[in-house]
Formats: structure tokens, C-alpha cells, sequence
């Protein structure tokens, strides 16, 4: 058992320090708030005595749990079972302290929000336990947040993809890195609810089962955007602004880099609006490192986004959602796509709206869920499959020098795609649903779709906005002529490359580890190759180039992660 902090202890406990310092040391906060587990083990180990059973209380450091030393976000590198087995051959219920660890000069460490769940799930990896129960006050995992959306329905099951999609989110249920451990050791987790015998959900490898369109809507609701404009369009830019990121530490979202102009460029992405002084100094930096560009931001933004397996091999999805949302009048300000998830960043105060509107619209609310007729099921593309992805990250996982090392399992080029870029639209909804229909009425399946938001950087201060979006390059001249007849109604200018190449970064936690879009970026710049496109997901770095770079590329970024 593996057992957290008392409710509000953790508060008082920061409240005290508070009291006695604006600024106390990171390690010194580590040692404070261990000591909420380690009351609730203590209290724990006698409760279960008290029902005539034998229990023995241990915290971090004396189950084994050595981590890194980065004070209140520390990574574990390993744990020993020897104790605990010790204990269970014995007889004994483990009560193991949640959120903690030592690093190797014996320091206390603490690993961060969710580090309970992190724990639990560490431990029934090295364990190699057949589940990880998971208890907690909701009845699972939900299709939404229930306070936006009474409707809300329980899942019954979920994949791990989707789960670190809806976890990265905003979905306060579980955190990413619990599920990244998860996925990463093959534990399949029960999350149930506390105060009943029900359920739950159970997050575990994908089924058999035909999946629905979309799993779960999330909903985070304090995002700001940071927009780099003017920016030179050539190799080794994106290098440098996300080393800086790096070296802050700082998990961005939503990441957006459409086409240049005029040869500059812009990049735009989110983070959580708490982080913005230090994603603003971070971007600040790298401007200055670049000679050239500068930096905005717009804050009180919300986030909606829609995570499910059936999106990777059917068209409309995305369509469908953009439908859903003009319906109800919310303008999308960015849009980013993956395999599984489609994001847009909305105003703040049109976030509950918005969820609410994704979430009937795709019938989540519905018991007996039918997905709703939104295109054409397709065979997956090139570089699309899951083949033999499984056992790739299961062999990487085997080599790992550290438990919370960054799988990178695949390197994949697909040379098999074109861009179309439409520039000067309306700013106003019900563009991308317009445009987006008629090519999913075409049966055409698009993959990555970037619209970056309107009035960010000179080339768009007239309020208009640009979209990109990739497809099939045998597909490119029917979508072409879907496109265009849309974008005649705005007077809106279509341009198109035939011959580009996508490569892409695929593995577990790629979000929460902040180095691989750096390292990724890092080693096309050193090969000369510019960055056209950029999108992101928790399990997926996508960026296009041109097809003459594919080859170079694949191996550039092969060669640096190992593969």
C-alpha cells in the first residue's frame, strides 16, 4: 500500500514555511513536506494492526528509492525491492510512503505533483505486480471534467496513449508521470473510486475492440501563449529557442511553427499561465541569441482538446469538433493535431462552453456510446502503424540506465505527404470547420493541422490568420480542389508544396521531458536542415521539411537518440 499526505496537510505544511520565510531552500521544503507521508504510514501501519494484522511503515529512503537531487521535482533513477520483499515473505503489509525518495548523498527528496501516484505505480513496476490500484474520491476516469459537464461518464477502459494525452491535459486524475511508468513496465492500473465497491476504469495496452472517435474531452483552464515573430527562416533557429526552454526546465504545449514569409518565421506555444514570467524570460533569452524577432504573449486563454485512438485512421474528426464548437460561436485562436488528440486554444471565458460543446457533440454523455458519422475509415498512411512499436520501447526499456530515463523508441520518415497552406482567412468562427468538412467529405485523411492565432506578428495584423495542413501526396489535387473552392468565399490565397518529408520522434513522456524537442531540433540544425512545421504531442515530435532533407534528417536524429 502506498498511502498519501493527509487532506490539506500538505497546505499547512507550506503555510508554514511561509510564515517563517518568503524563500525557503528547495531542499529544506523537501524535508518539511516528506513528513506528511510519513505521518500518514505511521497512523496507517497502526490502523492495520489494530485489525489484528501485521504492518510495517516505511518511507522512501528505507523502501530504496533513489532519485536524482532536483529538490521537489526529482526523477527516480532506481528503487530496490529487497526490504519490501523481505517484509512481504514475512508476512507483513507494506505501508510505503508516497511522493519520496534519497538521492545519493541521503538527501530527502520529493518527486513532484502526483508523486504518490508516481510511487505507486514505480513500485508495482519493480514488483512486477499483476495491477496497480489506484483509489481515489471519483468513480475513474471520466469522459470530462464532471464540474463542466454534469454529464460526464465513466470509462471503463482506457489506453495509455490516450490516458498521457488526457493526463497532460488537464485531467486531474492521474498524472503523466505515473501513467509514463506505466506504459513504460506494462502495469496495468485500476482507478477506483474510495468510498464504493465500483470499478473504476483499468488504463492498459490497447484492446482489440474497434476504439471509439474520441475517448475524452480535457479542459485546461489557465494557458497562456507565447508568440516569437519575426524570427529568421533558417537552420538552427528552433535550436536555439528550445535550449533555452531546456535549460528552464519548462514543458511547453501546443507548439506551432507554420510556414514562413518573406523569409521569417514565427513560433508560437502555450504553457500554463503560472509559468509565463519564466517561458517569457526564456524566449526573451533566446531572441537575443538570434539577433532578430520578438516576443508576445496573450494571456487568460483556455485549452480544449479531444484525445481518442479512432482519430489515427479516420477522417472528419477534426472537423466534426471545429462543427461542434461554431455551433455555439467560440472562435479557435491556435489548432494542433497528433495521432490521437486535437487542441485549441480558445478565450478563457468561452472554455466551459467549449468542452461542453466537444463532449455532447461526439456523444460522450451517451451510455451506450455510438460514435457520431463524421468521415471515412482509413487504412493508416506511411509511418502511421503501430507495428512492432511495442516491443521496440519494451527493448529500450530493458537497456534504461535510470527508471525514469526518456524512451525514445522510434524515428520514423514519412516522405509520402504534401502541404496546404491557406493564407489570409478570417479570423471568426466557423473558418476551420468550413474548410476542414469539405476535405473530410472528400474522404481525404489530413494529419497535421497548424493555425496559428490571428494579430501574432506583423504578417497578420489585419486580423486575418493562416492554416497548414498535411495529406497524402496522392491525395494533395483532389484536396487541392476541396480547398480552394472553400477559400474562394474569403478571397483567401492557397499555396501548396508537393514534395515534403515529416519526420517525427515517437516514444513515452516525450512532454515531460523537456530535452528531446531540444536535442531533436539541435541535431537538424547541426545537419543544415530547416524546420518548416512543427507539432506536438505527449507521445509524438513531428516536424516538416523538405523531402530533399528526409533521408538526412531520419539519420541526423537516429544517430542522436540512439535508435
Amino acid at each position: 500500500m502506498v498511502v498519501s499526505a493527509r487532506g490539506k496537510k500538505t497546505d499547512e505544511l507550506v503555510q508554514l514555511a511561509a510564515e517563517i520565510t518568503d524563500s525557503p531552500s528547495a531542499r529544506e521544503m523537501d524535508m518539511l513536506l516528506s513528513t506528511g507521508e510519513q505521518e500518514s504510514v505511521a497512523l496507517m501501519a497502526m490502523a492495520v494492526a489494530a485489525e489484528g494484522a501485521e504492518a510495517i511503515s516505511l518511507t522512501g529512503g528505507q523502501i530504496g528509492i533513489r532519485t536524482d537531487s532536483a529538490h521537489t521535482e526529482a526523477r527516480i533513477i532506481e528503487i530496490s525491492t529487497r526490504r519490501m520483499r523481505e517484509a512481504l515473505e514475512g508476512g507483513r503489509i507494506v505501508i510505503a510512503a508516497g511522493f519520496q525518495g534519497i538521492d545519493d548523498d541521503l538527501n530527502i527528496t520529493t518527486l513532484g505533483r502526483g508523486g504518490s501516484d508516481t510511487t505507486a505505480t514505480a513500485l508495482a513496476a519493480v514488483l512486477q505486480a499483476d495491477v496497480c490500484e489506484i483509489y481515489t474520491d471519483v468513480e475513474g476516469v471520466l469522459s470530462t471534467d464532471p464540474r463542466c459537464v454534469p454529464a460526464a461518464r465513466r470509462l471503463a477502459r482506457i489506453s495509455y496513449d490516450e490516458m498521457l494525452e488526457l493526463a497532460s491535459l488537464g485531467s486531474g486524475v492521474m498524472h503523466a508521470r505515473s501513467i509514463e511508468f506505466a506504459k513504460k513496465y506494462q502495469v496495468a492500473v485500476r482507478v477506483r473510486p474510495a468510498h464504493c465497491d465500483g470499478e473504476g476504469t483499468l488504463i492498459a495496452p490497447e484492446s482489440e475492440e474497434s476504439p471509439p472517435l474520441v475517448t475524452g474531452v480535457a479542459l485546461a483552464r489557465e494557458e497562456a501563449r507565447v508568440g516569437l515573430v519575426g524570427l529568421p527562416d533558417r537552420p538552427g533557429v528552433m535550436s536555439r529557442i528550445f535550449s533555452r526552454l531546456e535549460e528552464q526546465k519548462l514543458p511547453v504545449d501546443m507548439i506551432v511553427q507554420d510556414i514562413g514569409r518573406g523569409g521569417l518565421a514565427e513560433v508560437s506555444f502555450t504553457v500554463p499561465e503560472a509559468n509565463l514570467p519564466v517561458a517569457l524570460e526564456a524566449a526573451g533569452a533566446a531572441v537575443t541569441d538570434i539577433g532578430q524577432g520578438s516576443v508576445e504573449h496573450v494571456s487568460e486563454m483556455s485549452k480544449v482538446s479531444a484525445v481518442g485512438r479512432g482519430m489515427r485512421s479516420h477522417t472528419g474528426v477534426a472537423a466534426h469538433m471545429f462543427r461542434s464548437l461554431v455551433e455555439v460561436g467560440v472562435n479557435l485562436l491556435m489548432i494542433t493535431t497528433s495521432e490521437i488528440k486535437v487542441s485549441v486554444l480558445v478565450d478563457r471565458d468561452c472554455g466551459e462552453q467549449a468542452i461542453e460543446a466537444v463532449h455532447q457533440g461526439f456523444g460522450l454523455h451517451e451510455e451506450q456510446l455510438e460514435s457520431p458519422a463524421v468521415g471515412f475509415g482509413l487504412e493508416k498512411g506511411p509511418g502511421g502503424g503501430d507495428v512492432g512499436r511495442d516491443e521496440i520501447e519494451r527493448e529500450v526499456v530493458s537497456r534504461l540506465a535510470r527508471m525514469e530515463d526518456i524512451v525514445v523508441s522510434e524515428v520514423v520518415l514519412d516522405d509520402e505527404q504534401s502541404r496546404i497552406t491557406v493564407r489570409d482567412v478570417p479570423d471568426m468562427p466557423g473558418v476551420a470547420a468550413t474548410l476542414f468538412s469539405a476535405v473530410a467529405e472528400g474522404g481525404i485523411l489530413v494529419d497535421l493541422i497548424v493555425q496559428n492565432q490571428a494579430g501574432a506578428g506583423s504578417s497578420r495584423e489585419d486580423g486575418c490568420a493562416s492554416l497548414s495542413l498535411t495529406v497524402p501526396r496522392r491525395d494533395l489535387d483532389p484536396a487541392l480542389l476541396l480547398v480552394r473552392e472553400v477559400a474562394e468565399q474569403w478571397e483567401a490565397t492557397v499555396g501548396f508544396e508537393r514534395d515534403i518529408a515529416m519526420l517525427s520522434v515517437i516514444g513515452i513522456g516525450l512532454r515531460s521531458h523537456t530535452g528531446v524537442g531540444a536535442k531533436m531540433f539541435h541535431a537538424l540544425g547541426e545537419a543544415g536542415i530547416n524546420i518548416q512545421m512543427i507539432n506536438t504531442s505527449e507521445i509524438r515530435v513531428s516536424v516538416v521539411v523538405d523531402l530533399a532533407d528526409g533521408g538526412e534528417g531520419h539519420r541526423c536524429l537516429a544517430h542522436a537518440f540512439q535508435i
